[in-house]
């Protein structure tokens, strides 16, 4: 992507007359950029057609989705179908319930909604049902009782949803009157619409379960301005609950959420230096030269981004240097400027020299462990941005341009590095890949591996899923490709269902040596099926991948299966542009093959016998199942 070229609709029409194949990248890129509403209808209309002539093919599962609400919800499904498509890389089937029925909708268990078994409901409750019916001068406890009876009505609607289809539900929130009226009781009284309104979507974002998810349109409003987002007109007229302008908003934030559901967020920023960090070029204006800090409004608004990039670190997102440059100069401003916030520390791989970008963040990704498609490129020069696209497609290029003051916007606005939820683990990221360059500089010294493993004094903590552990099990369910068997997805929710299956087998796997501590960084889901345990889910972090980790697990696994009766492991591999790296670990340990294809290959291990690997890993926790 390169922020100073957005990608219009006319470029998106030009590219499926000469049937270009960056077509859907681009109609993704279009429709992300898109803010009125007969644009968008063309993008959808355009990627429909698509479709239809085999220009465009979406690789992964389809998703259905319902939309429900106090509204006539159409076209804002239709566009809200047509974004979760292009965003999600999944064909999304949409189904639109009547106006104002969705409260009979959800509770009739013989209604369309439940026949239609969608994966994804939105739900807009109505506005009208929503507002407090007293006195403004009621006591604030009334107030904030009824705020509490509203919210809780509506959470309790998308519990019985969830409940009876296991769907996620995307909320779709209030957003706020843009009238004068009643003048100052919108901030002194909470019984005014404004004020009543704001708190109800509190404690909706409070309360939510993990299997709602809020789309805040009281935000999206607030973004384009309140006026802009309603239109009193439409809704006498044909009951739409926004303005045009604001059904475009709206549509792609569905199209987002939809999309975060299963594809995660990115993990590196890979950061230019000049003209990106400092003003200025460090080789010729030297440390004194560069422009940085508070003497200018231009050095200051490259220091707001240093402050801006540090926060993102704070979230667990990894910062990296690629530059054209000597390294002793590019080192400097780190160590040496008084002004300059990011220091060498916040950085987990500094590579400045004059080889091409696109080799150099190839080779991060080998160094981190990662995936291509991790990586964010900021850099101020659209050549580079342009080259990277070229010969590294995988990584994500956003070209920040000549103006600093705009770097923090433009990165926050590109939606890249959204959490769904903050782990333990994500706040020490940083320092566990710093740690990790200990263990590698210790296993260089190193020629006997045995030995390796068993200088790290590793032990391995086995718990079953649980409740504390859950937001991180979902979040590597939801972001690990390379060790992954299967690449299953599966939501909060759905992990917190996997808990409580008697017949399933489902623990996780932490990990400390001397160093450091790794966190949680396996995952295995084991089905009991007869005599067999089936591997639903195997998963493992790749910064632990050959230290025996993999023999511990299934060690853990066999024991399991025979406590559960079973008398053989069944294991699957579905390969995917991104998992051959595990493509023979089911004969490595020992598996035979049951079956081999090109979409699943399936493997057993027959537990008459078995005999545990032996393993440099102290193993704690517990006792098989």
């Amino acid at each position: 992507m390169s922020s100073t070229t957005p990608v219009s609709v006319n470029d998106v029409k030009a590219a499926y007359a000469a049937g270009d194949p960056c077509l859907a990248g681009l109609l993704g890129d279009a429709t992300r950029a898109v803010e009125h509403f007969e644009e968008a209808l063309q993008l959808h209309n355009v990627r429909r057609r698509a479709v239809k002539d085999g220009k465009i093919e979406y690789g992964g599962p389809g998703v259905r989705i319902a939309f429900i609400g106090g509204y006539t919800l159409s076209p804002l499904s239709d566009l809200a179908g047509h974004c979760a498509t292009v965003f999600a890389d999944r064909t999304a089937e949409v189904w639109t319930g009547d106006y104002d029925n969705y409260v009979a909708e959800i509770m009739d268990p013989q209604s369309g909604l439940y026949g239609f078994e969608p994966d994804v409901v939105v739900l807009l409750p109505n506005r009208a049902r929503c507002r407090y019916a007293g006195p403004l001068g009621a006591p604030p406890s009334d107030i904030e009782s009824a705020a509490g009876g509203v919210a809780g009505e509506v959470l309790q609607l998308c519990a019985a949803i969830h409940e009876r289809t296991s769907a996620q539900v995307i909320l779709v929130n209030l957003p706020l009157p843009g009238g004068f009226d009643p003048g100052p009781f919108r901030t002194t009284s909470l019984g005014s619409d404004y004020a009543f309104s704001k708190r109800v979507n509190t404690l909706l974002g409070l309360g939510a379960p993990p299997f709602v998810h809020v789309c805040d349109a009281e935000f999206l409003a607030n973004r384009i301005g309140t006026i802009a987002a309603a239109d009193i007109r439409t809704w006498f007229e044909s009951k739409q609950p926004f303005s045009a302008a604001m059904e475009v908003q709206v549509a792609k934030e569905i199209g987002h959420i939809v999309s975060s559901l299963t594809k995660p967020p990115k993990k590196v920023i890979v950061l230019d230096l000049d003209n990106t960090l400092w003003g200025g070029v460090i080789g010729d204006d030297g440390l004194d030269g560069i422009e940085i800090g508070t003497t200018s409004p231009r050095g200051e608004a490259f220091r707001y981004f240093q402050e801006y990039l540090l926060e993102l670190r704070g979230r667990g997102i990894l910062l990296a240097v690629c530059s054209k440059n000597d390294q002793a100069n590019a080192v400097l401003p780190f160590t040496d400027h008084p002004e300059m916030v990011l220091k060498l520390g916040d950085v987990v791989n500094f590579k400045a020299n004059w080889e091409t970008k696109a080799e150099n963040i190839r080779l991060m990704a080998t160094e981190l462990g990662l995936g291509l498609d991790s990586f964010v490129l900021l850099d101020d020069n659209p050549a580079e941005i342009e080259i990277v696209r070229q010969f590294v497609p995988e990584v994500t290029g956003i070209c920040l341009g000549e103006d600093p003051s705009l770097f923090v916007p433009m990165v926050a606005d590109s939606r890249l590095f959204e959490l769904r939820t903050v782990t333990s683990e994500d706040l020490e990221r940083s320092k566990l890949y710093a740690i990790e360059a200990k263990r590698q500089e210790l296993k260089s010294t190193t020629l006997d591996l045995p030995a390796y493993w068993g200088s790290l004094e590793m032990v391995a903590e086995v718990a079953n899923f649980n409740s504390t552990d859950r937001p991180r099990i979902t979040q590597l369910v939801n972001k690990s490709n390379q060790f992954n068997l299967t690449t299953r997805r599966r939501t909060e929710s759905e992990i917190a269902d996997v808990e409580s299956d008697p017949a399933t087998d489902a623990f996780a796997v932490r990990l400390r040596d001397r160093f450091g501590d790794h966190g949680l960084i396996a995952v295995v889901i084991g089905q009991i099926e007869g005599s067999d345990y089936v591997i639903d889910t195997w998963l493992m972090s790749c910064r632990v991948l050959s230290r025996q980790v993999e023999e511990a697990t299934l060690n853990e696994m066999a024991g399991a299966a025979l406590v559960a009766g079973c008398t053989r492991i069944v294991g699957v591999y579905r390969p995917t542009a991104k998992n051959g790296l595990v493509a023979g670990l089911f004969p490595r340990l020992g598996f035979g093959t049951l079956q081999a294809g090109e979409a699943e290959s399936t493997y057993e291990l027959d537990l008459g016998g078995f005999e545990p690997r032996e393993t440099k890993i102290l193993v704690k926790g517990r006792v098989y199942g």
